[in-house]
């Protein structure tokens, strides 16, 4: 599996998002500074955040963007789907849309087995959870392993 540029950018903007939540409306100038994010780049990626109900704008000299909903109610992987669509597919398929005969039929439920962990990781943090720098335990103890730094 692979995170995208985008899915990266846009987890990161919904978090500068979050912790500025307090302060009014967040202008797409100051995520893309202080994030390091290329403001056109950033500006389609809130257009799909807007879309899929994650942040909401405002425009005028006090616009910006803040969330639509509580932080403690967006998880990464609605972030992730808004603006890449589905966590997991092979090929750009839904695993549940694929079909394998002979040799091949152990590959279906090993697709789908990945989907449901990746799922249960990214369904299981929010972006309050972010926020406040407290992943949730599992998280962080599958993080904590030594062997998920090393790189096969």
């Amino acid at each position: 599996m692979r995170i995208s540029a985008r899915a990266d950018y846009a987890v990161r903007a919904v978090l500068e998002v979050a912790v500025r939540q307090g302060n009014g409306p967040v202008k797409a100038e100051e995520i893309a500074a202080v994030q390091g994010i290329p403001h056109k780049f950033l500006e389609g990626i809130l257009g799909d955040l807007r879309r899929g109900g994650i942040v909401d704008s405002r425009r005028g000299g006090g616009g910006g963007y803040r969330l639509a909903r509580d932080a403690a109610d967006v998880t990464v992987a609605d972030v992730i789907r808004a603006v890449d669509g589905p966590i997991v597919s092979v090929r750009g398929e839904r695993p549940t849309d694929l079909a394998y005969t002979g040799t091949a039929q152990p590959l279906l439920p090993l697709w789908i087995a990945l989907r449901a962990n990746v799922r249960r990781i990214l369904e299981g943090v929010t972006v309050a959870d972010l926020a406040a720098d407290a992943l949730p335990e599992p998280v962080r103890a599958l993080a904590a392993e030594p062997a998920a730094w090393e790189n096969p």
